[in-house]
């Protein structure tokens, strides 16, 4: 019961704090997950020991459950956020990033973890897709608020949310043909791949997320006419219908990540939200209650140890992740990727790709699939490393782009 208690009043403090000063928070080198992290090392076995995730049962169970909740809020959030249809009227854009960028960004990171850890091939290739997708959390610190507004265009807000919501989902295909190939001959491996990872699990996901949410949208605006529901109600309605295809879609053995961001933005297209604004707050305020203690429970469950075994190797690995994982892939497609005009546009795409709750939430799955302790423990390094030098970049980055900018006014779309 204590345990319980000081964990109550961590997380509800935080959010105070952050809540508080979130503006001060924003424009400082701290994002909001570098504060929790911080929290969760400090008051974790490593330091305080005041809390130890390892006496609460299996620790990559609670890790992945509470990943895959955070990120199911955060999509909703994000698909909310977007201009309604935005994916069919920027599909060029998404496509290239969701399609070659992830690819690419797959396969860079994993050669690295392969070059420099000296992994087995599959399993380096399972680290590369476990640190594929763009974190929604993390992204979301950077697009939002006054500062991002003030100095980022319109498209480029767009562009960084809705890659961070589909590919989180759309990384479930690259992270299980790495586990099917480690587990299985081959020629099985691909055929269950195609047949069931691709066909059912993802597909299935985006044509049943997208018909939950449409539904969804169109008895919104039904309750809304015969006035059976308030406005305020809007919020715990999107909060419910997240939980509800996150755990439907699951239960018939698909992708309940890629089936929320696909409800989420069906959603969008059904029902148009009058006040925008106030409607961002909303869910501005929930995500910061749901997404915070994930970063806290990750500062708790981190493997010292494990971390100082991988020697020079692992600081040499999270340095070529961060710099060349999607930088060269966005330079290699700038020629294609029609929202990126300039240099300096590819710059910033190719900078801020954060790896955070999504990373952690495949190498929890992967360390639950397969006991893949390699993958746990090089994951949750490059996680981390992210979540400080893409946390601490943010502000002044996005500074510098608003400085450099020559004319921003034609281009937000």
């Amino acid at each position: 019961m204590n345990t319980f208690n000081i964990a109550l009043l961590t997380v509800g403090g935080l959010v105070l704090l952050v809540g508080l000063f979130s503006n001060p928070i924003r424009r400082s080198l701290l994002s909001a997950p570098i504060i929790a992290l911080l929290l969760g090392v400090l008051l974790g076995p490593a330091v305080f020991g005041v809390l130890d995730p390892a006496n609460w049962g299996s620790q990559e169970t609670i890790l992945e459950q509470a990943a895959r909740l955070t990120i199911a809020i955060s999509l909703m959030g994000i698909a909310l956020r977007l201009p309604s249809g935005y994916p069919l009227s920027r599909w060029r854009s998404l496509a290239v990033m969701l399609g070659p960028v992830m690819v690419l960004m797959w396969l860079v990171s994993g050669t690295l973890a392969y070059l420099i850890l000296g992994l087995p091939f599959w399993v380096a290739m399972l680290v590369g897709a476990v640190i594929t997708p763009t974190d929604p959390v993390i992204s979301s610190t950077i697009v939002q608020g006054k500062l991002a507004e003030d100095n980022l265009p319109g498209r480029m807000r767009h562009l960084l949310s809705g890659e961070s919501g589909a590919n989180d989902g759309l990384a479930y295909p690259l992270v299980f043909l790495s586990i099917l190939m480690i587990e299985h001959p081959p020629t099985d491996a691909l055929t269950h791949w195609l047949t069931r990872v691709v066909l059912w699990e993802v597909g299935a996901a985006v044509l049943l997320g997208a018909v939950m949410g449409y539904a969804a949208g169109r008895l919104l605006r039904w309750a809304e006419h015969k006035g059976t529901i308030e406005q305020p109600s809007y919020l715990a309605y999107t909060l419910a219908l997240s939980l509800a295809v996150l755990g439907g879609t699951k239960l018939l053995g698909t992708d309940g990540i890629l089936a929320v961001f696909a409800a989420g933005v069906a959603l969008n297209m059904a029902v148009s939200t009058e006040d925008e604004a106030q409607e961002e707050r909303m869910q501005e305020a929930i995500n910061r209650f749901f997404v915070l203690p994930v970063f806290v429970l990750l500062g708790l469950a981190l493997p010292w140890q494990q971390w100082l075994e991988l020697g020079w190797a692992g600081l040499l690995l999270v340095a070529a992740v961060l710099l060349l994982r999607r930088l060269s892939a966005v330079l290699a497609v700038t020629p294609i990727l029609p929202q990126a005009r300039g240099v300096r546009d590819t710059l910033f795409l190719g900078w801020f790709g954060p790896i955070g709750v999504a990373a952690l939430f495949y190498a929890a799955l992967s360390l639950r699939e397969i006991g893949a302790e390699e993958v746990w423990t090089v994951g949750s390094l490059v996680i981390c490393a992210s979540i400080l030098v893409h946390g601490v970049t943010a502000a002044p980055l996005t500074r510098l782009y608003g400085r450099t900018a020559k004319d921003e006014g034609s281009e937000d779309e």
